[in-house]
């Protein structure tokens, strides 16, 4: 008989999974935060700074007791991450760098076509001396590379050479040894991963029992298509032969209800998934404002099944067709998506301002509700180095 899981049942899974039920005022140690990105999998790294860069509100999120510099010397001093591609730029802890190295040979084959129809084949040779400018020179970045007048004696203008260092970064021959600001600063990758992960091998078919295991335990349930999108290391086929070849104690069949009416759908899981369940430990009750690119919201589609939460990001949307806003942030409480806000620290100002406020249908702004929102709204202040919180005029005014 199948096991049936409730939508509350799910989203709390996905949400310990993920790191969500941590007790967010515990103070973490570099290993305890090593050990959290570990147990999410990766995090995601993005540019904009609304309030802080998505890795910062991401963990922040999980833990208040987080600082970026936390995981700066995890990257840039102790070596335990570093940064590469999962479906986006990410920071992935240094022990997974092995499954890695497959992914590296597929990429050459992969972006090598695209540059050779966008730079032709002498993008290898580009790429060659690149690299050996980093080993005669040391670390760099693609700013280094801007010349006033580059003459023809130079083998790259500035955009052949950042393309020349992306190319050897994606494929594993360069590493993110840092950053200046958010500026990449590139080298060698033996120097910016530990030896023993560095050195560490693994055969292909070890490589796709892990990224396919280790995304199910990190989902808890999902379809060979959710497996291929967790790391982007294998294919969707890829991921539905390795179903296909777990016995009954490595992965389970369990119907997932989906939120308010939605279709249950039949999904692979974790052949503990029913003992996760039964010793879940219990959510924050607090708010916590989700950055964009947080695992627990990444996929739309999912969020939207179980959830009933439709989200998108809206910074390449025309102004005048903005349902929301530029760059809006989801609302957590519990495990309920409550609604959504458009805030933004100004550190010229010194203030977090709230430009918006939207709930949910059947979501009320109660005074208890009220005072854990704005509770939230102090530590994202604080996350995002200001000091005061302004509701703007009509901030309030609620989505029904």
């Amino acid at each position: 008989m199948t096991l049936t899981i409730t939508n509350q049942q799910a989203r709390h899974l996905i949400l310990h999974l993920q790191g969500m039920t941590m007790q967010p005022h515990f103070r973490l140690d570099p290993a305890g935060l090593c050990r959290l990105i570990e147990q999410m999998g990766f995090v995601q790294v993005d540019s904009i700074q609304w309030v802080e860069r998505a890795q910062h509100m991401i963990l922040y999120a999980r833990n208040q007791t987080y600082r970026p510099k936390h995981l700066q010397r995890l990257i840039e001093r102790d070596k335990r991450l570093f940064e590469n591609w999962t479906h986006d730029a990410s920071v992935i802890p240094s022990a997974f760098y092995p499954y890695w190295r497959h992914r590296f040979e597929r990429m050459r084959e992969k972006l090598g076509q695209k540059f050779a129809s966008w730079q032709g084949e002498g993008y290898r040779e580009k790429c060659e001396a690149m690299l050996q400018k980093v080993r005669q020179e040391g670390s760099l970045r693609s700013r280094d590379l801007e010349r006033e007048d580059t003459g023809p004696q130079e083998m790259w203008q500035w955009h052949d050479g950042k393309a020349a260092l992306e190319f050897l970064w994606r494929t594993g021959d360069l590493c993110i040894a840092g950053r200046d600001g958010f500026q990449k600063i590139y080298d060698l990758s033996h120097r910016g991963v530990p030896e023993e992960h560095f050195d560490a091998r693994v055969s292909h078919a070890e490589f796709v029992d892990w990224a396919c295991r280790s995304a199910l335990d990190r989902l808890g349930f999902g379809t060979a298509g959710d497996i291929s999108r967790f790391w982007e290391l294998v294919t969707i086929a890829e991921a539905r032969d390795w179903l296909a070849e777990q016995g009954d104690n490595s992965v389970c069949q369990v119907g997932i209800q989906g939120a308010r009416g939605k279709p249950t759908k039949t999904m692979a899981a974790r052949a503990d998934i029913a003992s996760l369940i039964e010793s879940l430990p219990p959510l924050p009750k607090r708010v916590r404002a989700l950055s964009p690119f947080d695992p627990v919201i990444r996929d739309r589609k999912r969020l939207e099944w179980l959830w009933d939460f439709d989200y998108r990001i809206e910074i390449y949307v025309p102004e005048e067709k903005r349902v929301w806003g530029y760059y809006v942030f989801p609302l957590l409480e519990g495990d309920r998506l409550i609604g959504r806000i458009d805030m933004r620290a100004h550190r010229k100002n010194q203030s977090l301002d709230v430009k918006r406020l939207w709930l949910e249908p059947r979501v009320k702004l109660s005074n208890a509700r009220k005072t854990r929102l704005d509770a939230e709204l102090v530590r994202q202040a604080r996350l995002g180095g200001v000091n005061d919180v302004i509701w703007l005029d009509g901030a309030l005014n609620q989505h029904s």
